[in-house]
């Protein structure tokens, strides 16, 4: 997925696919289907990259479903075309179609007709501008939002080290960075959201969505390791030397097997 300067690459999404489709909350898709009764489905995925969203999701629904999948990143696109969801649950086909968009600059006419609009891993790298204004495109579409796998800025790695809070404080600064486009929400993403939906009168569902990396994720938790650290020291550089060897001794120890760790995530699920 591209925002701005933000780009995703496949080999990331690929590698956390299977803990990402572990940890949504499967409890709001449920409260989805008992709240839409839908012989088809039209489906945005907003960001899609390569289209695991809807590789999880689509077979949790029945009836026909029409997936469009939005990125600004055409490569990303052309996996997610190559690797399309379904069938259904009961069965019916499952069709995507893709669409080079900038989902910051998408108004309710893009989303005429729609069932659900989704997006996974998305709310905490907009700004306040940026979500407010999507959120006004959802609300006028007049259809459920299910937003997956936000960010909340909570951490914990087993067994603990005293580096470890400095570490996500510096992280969360960075989530927050100011950036061309704005200040990026990061872990006052969900917050935000929940905020500005209620406010045009939503029912909002919340529900905690972690990731839970053990001996068998080590490759997902060394690599996610490597990026958390990467860029605490992006924004603090003073923690440059101090974390060199806290990192090296982490990544020693996903590699044995023997670091368990959890990153604080929350679904919204939103009924208009």
């Amino acid at each position: 997925m591209t925002l701005g300067a933000i780009r995703v690459s496949s080999n990331w999404l690929d590698l956390r696919e299977a803990a990402d489709a572990a940890a949504r909350a499967r409890e709001l898709v449920s409260q989805l289907r008992r709240r839409v009764r839908a012989d088809s489905w039209l489906i945005h995925d907003l960001a899609s990259g390569s289209g695991a969203m809807g590789r999880w999701l689509a077979p949790l629904l029945s009836g026909q479903q029409r997936w469009i999948l939005h990125d600004r990143d055409s490569d990303l696109l052309e996996l997610a075309d190559s690797n399309v969801p379904g069938p259904a649950a009961d069965g019916a086909e499952v069709v995507v179609e893709t669409r080079v968009s900038d989902i910051t600059r998408l108004g309710p006419d893009d989303f005429a007709g729609a069932t659900l609009v989704t997006a996974s891993a998305l709310l905490d790298l907009l700004t306040r501008h940026e979500l407010t204004a999507l959120i006004h495109a959802c609300s006028r579409a007049e259809c459920p939002v299910l937003f997956t796998l936000t960010v909340t800025g909570r951490v914990q790695l087993l067994p603990a080290n005293p580096l470890d809070a400095r570490v996500a404080t510096t992280f969360d600064a960075h989530q927050r960075r100011g950036t061309p486009r704005g200040r990026l929400l990061g872990p006052d993403a969900v917050e935000a959201a929940v905020e500005g939906f209620r406010r045009l009168g939503a029912e909002v569902v919340v529900r905690p969505s972690p990731w839970r990396l053990g001996p068998t994720e080590s490759d997902l938790a060394a690599e996610w390791l490597t990026g958390w650290v990467h860029a605490a020291c992006e924004q603090e550089p003073v923690l440059v030397h101090d974390a060199d060897l806290y990192q090296r001794r982490r990544l020693r120890e996903a590699a044995a097997g023997a670091l368990a760790v959890t990153v604080g995530h929350a679904d919204l699920l939103v009924l208009p």
